[in-house]
């Protein structure tokens, strides 16, 4: 599922990594959430956010989500050239090193959260996930030619009462019968992204509850062990 690209690839695989990579981020945002009150991944509401300070003449409060908005798209561009290289050199594990690169660098933020006490609480951790759900984000919406989202779950809300919609027309004859299918297999897309991002939210919390920082270490093990499960298995088909 991190080899296939674009328009070859099969609505399974999109389906296993929305709801791998979507109950990654569930994790990672709703336990962010729970530590200091806003989203890594939800640039609606800190571009809000953000709005709101600088009006109010809050220059501190403003600068601070106005890096938290530079950091997602930094992880985006970083996301997207590094892809852009791989393919360029005909790496078709390129995808999957990206997400290696980002549990990698979950571990290193678990294991410095945890050790250290940082001066501000919360603004390592913040700062860094904004940025890996830039990373994630773009890794995703690249591989799947932009029908998966996993980081945030408001398109894909959008996309399930679209599919709705269409399978409605179906049902009233305005859309042919034959399109059906199709609706019908991008509605289970979406509604399982949903599900797996609610899903990984629950365990996120719960993981936090039980290990503090420590849940980053299990969230970042999980997608080292996806990477190279895809890494290994291109190296023996060659």
């Amino acid at each position: 599922m991190l080899i296939t690209t674009e328009d070859a690839r099969s609505i399974g695989a999109d389906s296993r990594l929305a709801c791998t990579l979507a109950a990654a981020a569930g994790a990672l945002n709703t336990a962010a959430f729970e530590i200091v009150g806003f989203f890594s991944a939800n640039m609606t509401g800190n571009v809000s956010s953000l709005s709101d300070h600088l009006a109010k003449a809050n220059l501190g409060a403003g600068l601070f989500f106005l890096s938290i908005v530079c950091l997602f798209i930094a992880g985006s561009m970083i996301s997207t050239l590094i892809i852009n290289s791989g393919r360029r050199r005909n790496i078709r594990t390129i995808y999957a090193v990206v997400i290696l690169a980002e549990g990698a660098a979950l571990l290193a933020l678990g294991v410095a959260e945890t050790l250290f006490s940082p001066d501000a609480p919360g603004v390592l951790l913040i700062m860094s996930l904004s940025f890996l759900m830039g990373l994630q984000n773009a890794v995703v919406t690249r591989i799947s030619n932009a029908r998966v989202r996993t980081t945030h779950v408001s398109g894909t809300a959008t996309d399930i009462g679209i599919e709705l919609a269409m399978l409605y027309e179906v049902l009233r004859r305005k859309v042919s019968p034959k399109e059906a299918p199709l609706y019908l297999d991008r509605l289970r897309l979406h509604g399982l992204t949903l599900l797996s991002f609610l899903t990984g939210g629950v365990a996120g919390i719960w993981l936090y509850s039980v290990l503090g920082y420590g849940f980053l270490l299990p969230v970042g093990f999980a997608l080292i062990a996806l990477a190279l499960k895809t890494i290994v298995r291109r190296a023996r088909t060659g």
